[in-house]
C-alpha cells in the first residue's frame, strides 16, 4: 500500500516497510553487513555491471538503509532517496553533485551555519562562487543569477530567522535559468511542507532533527522526483564515503513512526507559547509562521500544512541577555540541534552561527538577542514556567 492510499499519520508508520520476507519480523532487520555475498562469480560481475539489482557492499547499498529510504521517499512524494551518514552529508553530497569550477550557487543568506561555511569556504576553494541573499522576496534571487549558475539552495522556514521563502516562485526563477532547485526542508518534515510538489528539484532533511526526533542520530537523506537526479547524487555519495550506517538508518526508520504524533504535540504547544511570548514585556520581536504578524504569513499558510514547532524571538539586551536565558533555564535543554521529543533552546550568535562573523550575521537577520527555541513534547505548562522564568532572569 502506498502514501497516497492512507493518511499521513498512517504513512509514517508503513511507508516503504514490509515485514520481513525470511522470518516475518514486523520491525525492519537491522543489515549489520559491511559486505554481501555472491552465489558465483557471475551473480557478482552482473550486480556489479548494474544488470542484477542486488547488494554488494553497505557503502553503495543495504536494505535497512533502502527501507529507510523507501520510507522518505513516500512522505515527500519523491521518486526516491539516498540516505546520509549526516545533514552535512547531504549538503555536501549536493555541492560536489551539482557545482564545480566555475559555476555559482545563490542561496538563502539565513542558512544553517555550517552549510554557508562549506560554501564560502570549501567550495570556494575548488571555484566555485556564492551569492546570499534574503530569499523570502525572490526578486532577490532573480536578481543575483547569473549565466554559470547552477543550483539555487533555499531553507524554509530559515535557520533561525524563520522567514518564508516562496518554493514556486523559487522553482519557476531556477528553471527559467537553467539551474536546478534544492530546498533543506528540516525545520517542517514532510508533515508540513512538501517542496517537491512545489516544483522543487531536491529535498533534503537532517533526520537528526524532526525525522528521528530522539536526539540520539545524526543522518541526512536527499529525496528527488528525477530518478536520474538520484542516481548522479548515489555516484558522488559512494565516490565521498557519506553512507549512513544500518543501525542508524533502523533508528531513524523507528523515530519516523512517531513523527506525526511528536510535531502535531510540539506544534500545538509551539503556538500557544508564540502568542504569549509576543505579550512579554522582555521581548522585543517574535518570528512564528503561525502568528498574524509573521512577514510571511499567508505564504506560510498557503505552503505549509502547520506552522511547526520552532520559534524564534529576540530578548531585549543583546549577547548578554541572551546568554542569560541559555543559563538560566531549567527543564529547557541547553544544546543545539532541534526537533527532539525535549525542548532545546540555543543562541545562535554565540554558537550555531558564530564563525559567520558579526557583519554576516546581522545581513542575514540574525540578530545578538535571537534565540532559537526548539519546542518539545513536554507539557505545555512546564515548557512555559521554565522559559518566562529564565527571561525574568534578564
Amino acid at each position: 500500500m502506498k502514501h497516497t492510499d492512507v493518511n499521513f499519520d498512517t504513512a509514517c508508520i508503513h511507508a516503504g516497510q514490509e515485514p520481513d520476507k525470511l522470518f516475518g519480523g514486523v520491525s525492519v532487520p537491522i543489515f549489520q553487513s559491511s559486505t554481501f555475498a555472491f552465489e558465483d562469480a557471475d551473480q557478482g560481475a552482473a550486480r556489479f555491471s548494474g544488470k542484477d539489482s542486488g547488494y554488494k557492499y553497505t557503502r553503495i547499498g543495504n536494505p535497512t538503509n533502502a527501507a529507510l529510504e523507501g520510507c522518505i521517499a513516500e512522505l515527500e512524494n519523491g521518486t526516491a532517496a539516498l540516505a546520509t551518514a549526516t545533514g552535512m552529508a547531504a549538503i555536501s553530497t549536493v555541492f560536489m553533485t551539482f557545482l564545480g569550477a566555475g559555476k555559482h550557487a545563490v542561496s538563502t543568506g539565513s542558512v544553517y551555519g555550517p552549510t554557508r561555511t562549506l560554501l564560502e569556504r570549501e567550495m570556494a576553494r575548488f571555484g566555485v562562487e556564492s551569492t546570499f541573499v534574503d530569499s523570502s522576496n525572490p526578486e532577490n534571487i532573480k536578481a543575483a543569477l547569473r549565466p554559470e549558475t547552477a543550483l539555487v539552495y533555499i531553507e524554509t522556514p530559515a535557520n533561525p530567522t524563520l522567514s518564508i521563502t516562496d518554493i514556486e516562485a523559487c522553482a519557476k526563477i531556477a528553471h527559467e535559468a537553467g539551474a536546478i532547485l534544492v530546498v533543506d526542508n528540516t525545520f517542517c518534515s514532510p508533515l508540513l511542507q512538501k517542496p517537491l510538489d512545489l516544483g522543487a528539484d531536491v529535498v533534503l532533511h537532517s533526520m537528526t532533527k524532526f525525522l528521528n526526533g530522539h536526539s540520539d542520530v545524526v543522518a541526512g537523506i536527499l529525496v528527488a522526483k528525477d530518478a536520474a537526479l538520484i542516481k548522479k547524487m548515489h555516484g558522488v555519495l559512494c565516490q565521498m564515503g557519506g553512507t549512513i550506517d544500518p543501525h542508524q538508518a533502523w533508528l531513524v526508520l523507528r523515530g519516523v513512526k512517531t513523527l506525526a504524533m511528536r510535531v502535531k504535540t510540539a506544534m500545538e504547544s509551539a503556538k500557544k507559547l508564540a502568542s504569549e511570548l509576543e505579550k512579554h514585556p522582555k521581548i522585543e520581536w517574535v518570528k512564528y509562521p503561525g502568528l498574524p504578524s509573521h512577514p510571511q504569513y499567508e505564504l506560510a499558510k498557503r505552503q505549509m500544512s502547520g506552522p511547526g514547532a520552532m520559534i524564534s524571538f529576540e530578548v531585549k539586551g543583546g549577547v548578554a541577555a541572551g546568554k542569560k536565558v541559555m543559563d538560566s533555564v531549567g527543564l529547557c535543554t541547553l544544546a543545539v540541534s532541534l526537533g527532539g521529543i525535549e525542548s532545546l533552546i540555543q543562541h545562535p550568535a554565540s554558537m550555531t552561527h558564530a564563525s559567520m562573523g558579526p557583519e554576516a550575521r546581522q545581513q542575514a537577520g540574525i540578530t545578538d538577542g535571537l534565540i532559537r527555541f526548539s519546542v518539545g513534547c513536554e507539557d505545555y505548562e512546564d515548557i512555559k514556567k521554565d522559559l518566562f522564568e529564565a527571561l525574568d532572569k534578564i
